[in-house]
């Protein structure tokens, strides 16, 4: 018998309401009929904005389970996504954030099929990070889709950043998951059956957002446990600078190449196998 389809749980802050719409297409596209929302608004967001993604969430027919504002500390998102997933109760649960666009080797319904026969209560995901084809960090045209605007797929998060890429995209109610849903403490996913994550991040506003989130962290205005968000974020905004202000396409670190949201590449699987398994804490050194 077929288990129901996850709750999707997601904490989403101020992206572009067309991003938000797309987001929720995708995701009912896959199956998922249960959307638990809660948004939240740092203090220099207008109300406006704020005004216009509630407006696209009762279109889209969904109600929020809450909204706050305030600082943006790096525990905000976990206490937020922690209180919807005891919300959601017993079952599986899809954790996305809401620049992340799932894709799996399968449809979802046989996804979890397979993690429960295997006796697996989380499923893993690895970032694929969406850029450019030219590199700049630019806006997007909601007819033209975000496969046009951004259809080079590449592995930037660890291999510039040296941030965490992979994900924990499904868990049962009771798999406990790290925060930014990295990891979970008691959980591996099966390294042979990971989901693609399509990060759309890089896209217009995010140098701003990236520089607010250096001067809040570095200030104190924002908490934060460890420096590793913040230093993420500097080595991006380096990197940009060094190349004119717009991400390096053509460094081969990156492998950076045209994918889309309608076919998973013939290479993830081995490709997301190998990051997964050998990825480490990134070792402090000059950054890009």
């Amino acid at each position: 018998m077929l288990s129901a389809p996850p709750a999707l749980i997601a904490v989403v802050g101020p992206i572009e309401p067309p991003l938000l719409a797309a987001w929720v297409r995708h995701y009912r596209w896959m199956g998922i009929e249960r959307f638990l929302i809660a948004f939240h608004f740092p203090d220099h967001v207008p109300d406006t904005q704020r005004h216009e993604l509630h407006s696209v969430c009762r279109e889209l027919g969904i109600i929020p389970n809450g909204t706050s504002a305030g600082p943006w500390h790096e525990h905000t998102n976990t206490q937020l996504r922690d209180a919807l997933r005891h919300r959601a109760g017993p079952g599986w649960h899809l954790l996305a954030d809401a620049d992340e666009f799932q894709q799996y080797p399968a449809p979802l319904n046989k996804v979890i099929v397979q993690a429960e026969k295997s006796g697996n209560r989380v499923v893993g995901g690895l970032m694929l990070d969406r850029v450019a084809a030219s590199g700049r960090i630019n806006g997007w045209r909601p007819e033209g889709g975000l496969d046009l605007a951004y259809p080079l797929g590449g592995h930037l998060t660890h291999r510039l950043l040296h941030g965490d890429p992979r994900k924990i995209v499904l868990a049962r109610h009771d798999a406990t998951v790290s925060s930014g849903n990295h990891r979970s403490a008691d959980h591996r996913p099966d390294a042979d059956h990971i989901c693609a994550v399509h990060h759309f991040k890089w896209r217009s506003g995010v140098l701003d957002d990236l520089r607010r989130r250096v001067q809040h962290f570095a200030s104190g205005t924002w908490q934060e446990h460890t420096p590793a968000v913040r230093e993420e974020a500097s080595r991006l905004l380096t990197h940009v600078a060094r190349h004119g202000g717009v991400i390096n396409t053509s460094d081969p670190r990156f492998a950076f190449r045209r994918v889309s949201l309608d076919r998973m590449p013939s290479s993830w699987p081995s490709e997301a196998r190998s990051i997964f398994t050998t990825w480490r804490p990134h070792a402090h050194r000059s950054q890009d």
